[in-house]
Formats: structure tokens, C-alpha cells, sequence
């Protein structure tokens, strides 16, 4: 399949207002530039918004919206979306390229349309909604830095409760089932005739979008906005994945199948983990050249050998102790299961075309004690502050994680690279 240029659908970027130049006759936040209420503390609670970030309801954004299957995505102007309580409007200033919308863009995983891509963001804090928790406003006042995660846990539902974010029953629910937030409604209405769009996590390939904020966390000044981005999904979900689902110790062997964005993170995290032997399994020597440097300290290019037979030589005939199939097909699943050892974890979390099998050998399994595992994401609120930690320590690379960057105008054009494998590890669209 191939992506045309974006198109532009309604009326051209030059006709947009920033926010900066819109009147503040027309404020629609009942928050907005409320400074007396008080916290704990007793002291005044920040200011959901300041002057420079008066938001009107004559106040206009553009974003990429998927509309059909197989068809290039669209720059439409939209209403800047309205954020309800404890919901935060942020200022996009970059969104990453991830398969899980290439997916939802090529038909192989439903979701509703027409709806606004992109799930993976970083950008600065515009407003909060109206009667949102003091101690929100606290944590992201306006002007702040923040990374987005795209698993934005609802923080009350029985999974949340437990801690177990990834679970959330609300995202699941309302988001991924119907393209909503967690009332039941969409925050995106188009300019021209008001009409809703749906929202893919927060809907991130925009100009600016609305998040629940137990789906945020701080960012640090010293990390920059475009790489940045990267750590609310592909390292989010290899943080997930390695933390949780493989529980990676010190001295484990580990390969990765599947060497894009979110595997070449795996390969960073079970690093910092301490894994030792790290097998990184793909069919492009490109890919496997980047492996080397983001902490890979063997290579398989399964166009050419066989991956099962080649891990367990470098294993001494026993299998990893973790194996991570990043890829999502039925044969990566397979390989996943077989390169294991005894006792070993099968850790899967690439998505697939929907209605996809995975095969694996009954008797191995249960003889052989093998343990298959999803994992779909981290979990926001403990998670991502750890994941930018390692990002602010250097320990996870970040510069040498995003091989691709794009313009905004060149997010389809981003896409179709990413369709044809010419993103070595991960692209991310600037929309600074």
C-alpha cells in the first residue's frame, strides 16, 4: 500500500489563528485565570491559564485525520478541543510514527472514522478543565513540559485501582472501542461544519490535543520535544514489556523479534536492566547495523539464517530466558515461542491484523513449563516518570532512538515511509 501526500482538506494553514493572537473576550474554561482557589496548603492554586494561552471559541488547529482504508490522511482545521475536568489541553510539539496507527490506517485493526492519529506526544501545557483537582493543576501548571503516554489510565476503575494502568477499563471501553474520551464523547469537532472526529489515544497528530492527565508526566528542560516523544509509546511499551511481563534480571539472555521502534527500545531497556546476551532478530542488516549501538550484542538476520537455530547456538543449545516478538505475525510468534528455554518467557507485543492465530506446540508448553505473555503497554503513572529518568540520565539513548523526523505537512509522507520499512528505528513528526 502506498500513502499519497497529505492532502488539504478544508481551508489552507495561512487562514489558522495561534493562540497567541486570539482575543480573551471568550474564554470558555470556568478555570481560566481563576487564582484564588486554594490547595491543602492553603495556598492560592496555580492558574489554569495565563494570557498568553487565552483560549476563544473563535480559536483554530489543524490535524491528521484518517477517513478510509488504504487512503492518504487529510490536514483538516478543527475547533481547539475543549478539556473537561481533569483533562489537560496540551500544545503539541511533536508526535511519533507508530505502527499501531499504520495499522488502524491500513483497515487490519478496527477502529472508529473518521478520527485523529497519533498516540506517542510531547507538548506544553495550555489549560486545565473546569473543576479539575487542585493537585493536578499543581503537577502541570500552564506553561509546563509534559510527554504523553497512550495509555491514559481513568486512575479509578478496579485495574487502575490495583495500579495496573495497561488495564484500564475506561481506555479500553470508551477509547479503543468507540474513539472517545471516558464520558462517552469525542473533544475533536471539525471547523467548517462542526461535525465530530474521533480520537486515537488523545488524538496527537494535531496542533493541539486533550489528554486525561493521569496519562501525563513531566519533562524535564534538558530533554528535547521531538525525541522526546518517543518515550510515551515505543519506550513506554518496551519499559512495559521488560518491567512486567518478561521481569528482566540481571544475567538474563533476551532476543528481540522485530527490530522498529518499539523493539530497538527493548533492546536499550533490557540493556539498563542488565541483561547479558541481547539477540536482535529482523531481515534488514540496516536495522540490525542500529541494533549494535543501542546495546545488541548479537545479530540474526532471519532472511538468511534460520532465527530459532542461530539464538539457540549463541545460547549454548538452551534458548533465552525472554524472547520478545515485536513484529506481530503469526511466524515472529511462532519463532517467539520455540527460542525460549525451558521455563522461559514468550513475551508478545506486536499487534497484528485482527483475527490473526498464533501456533504453538501444546506439548512444549505444558512439558516445558513455557510462558506465553502480552503486553501492551506500561503503566502511566508509575511507569512513565521512570522512563523519562532513564531518558534524563542517559541511559536510554534517545537521540540515537529516532533515525527520521518530519514536518507536520509530511505526517502521510512519514507513514509511507514507515509502510515500507525506510524507518530505521523511529520517525517522529514535529508540530512545533
Amino acid at each position: 500500500m502506498a500513502f499519497a501526500p497529505i492532502l488539504r482538506r478544508v481551508s489552507a494553514a495561512k487562514n489558522l489563528f495561534p493562540l497567541s493572537r486570539l482575543a480573551a473576550g471568550s474564554i470558555l474554561s470556568c478555570r481560566s485565570l481563576q487564582t484564588g482557589a486554594s490547595g491543602d496548603d492553603g495556598q492560592p492554586s496555580p492558574p489554569s491559564s495565563i494570557a498568553g494561552y487565552h483560549v476563544s471559541s473563535g480559536g483554530y488547529m489543524r490535524g491528521a485525520v484518517y477517513r478510509e482504508p488504504n487512503q492518504p490522511l487529510t490536514i483538516e482545521e478543527f475547533h481547539i478541543p475543549r478539556p473537561k475536568s481533569n483533562e489537560i489541553l496540551i500544545k503539541t510539539k511533536a508526535c511519533g510514527v507508530c505502527h499501531s496507527d499504520l495499522h488502524v490506517m491500513k483497515g487490519e485493526i478496527p477502529f472508529a472514522s473518521p478520527c485523529v492519529i497519533g498516540h506517542e506526544i510531547t507538548g506544553e501545557v495550555v489549560e486545565h478543565g473546569p473543576l479539575t483537582d487542585h493537585k493536578i493543576i499543581k503537577r502541570f501548571p500552564v506553561g509546563s513540559r509534559v510527554v504523553g503516554a497512550f495509555i491514559m489510565p481513568c486512575g479509578t476503575c478496579t485495574y487502575c485501582a490495583k495500579g495496573h494502568d495497561d488495564l484500564c477499563e475506561d481506555f479500553f471501553a470508551f477509547n479503543r472501542a468507540k474513539g472517545t474520551l471516558y464520558d462517552g464523547e469525542t473533544r475533536l469537532f471539525l471547523r467548517h461544519d462542526d461535525s465530530p472526529v474521533y480520537m486515537y489515544s488523545m488524538g496527537g497528530m494535531a496542533e493541539y490535543c486533550v489528554t486525561p492527565a493521569h496519562g501525563l508526566a513531566p519533562l524535564p528542560e534538558s530533554l528535547p520535544y521531538t525525541e522526546s516523544a518517543i518515550l510515551g509509546c515505543a519506550v513506554f511499551t518496551a519499559y512495559g514489556a521488560m518491567a512486567h511481563a518478561a521481569e528482566i534480571r540481571p544475567g538474563d539472555s533476551i532476543a528481540v523479534i522485530g527490530i522498529g521502534g518499539v523493539g530497538s527500545s527493548c533492546l536499550q531497556i533490557a540493556r539498563a536492566f542488565g541483561a547479558s546476551d541481547i539477540i536482535a532478530v529482523d531481515v534488514q542488516d540496516d536495522k540490525l547495523e542500529k541494533a549494535k549501538t543501542l546495546g545488541a550484542t548479537h545479530i540474526v538476520n532471519a532472511a538468511k539464517e534460520d532465527a530459532v537455530d542461530r539464538i539457540r547456538e549463541i545460547t549454548g543449545g538452551m534458548g533465552v530466558d525472554v524472547a520478545v516478538e515485536a513484529l506481530g505475525r503469526p511466524q515472529t510468534f511462532m519463532q517467539c515461542t520455540l527460542s525460549v528455554k525451558d521455563g522461559g518467557k514468550a513475551v508478545m507485543i506486536g499487534l497484528s491484523q485482527a483475527g490473526s492465530v498464533g501456533e504453538i506446540d501444546i506439548n512444549r508448553l505444558v512439558r516445558r513449563k513455557i510462558k506465553v505473555i502480552g503486553s501492551y503497554g506500561g503503566r502511566a503513572r508509575q511507569d512513565l516518570p521512570k522512563v523519562v529518568k532513564l531518558a534524563e540520565s542517559g541511559i536510554f539513548n534517545l537521540t540515537n532512538a529516532v533515525s527520521s523526523k518530519y514536518k507536520f505537512e509530511d505526517a502521510g509522507k512519514a507513514f509511507q515511509d514507515l509502510n515500507e520499512g525506510k524507518i530505521v528505528s523511529r520517525g517522529v513528526v514535529e508540530i512545533l
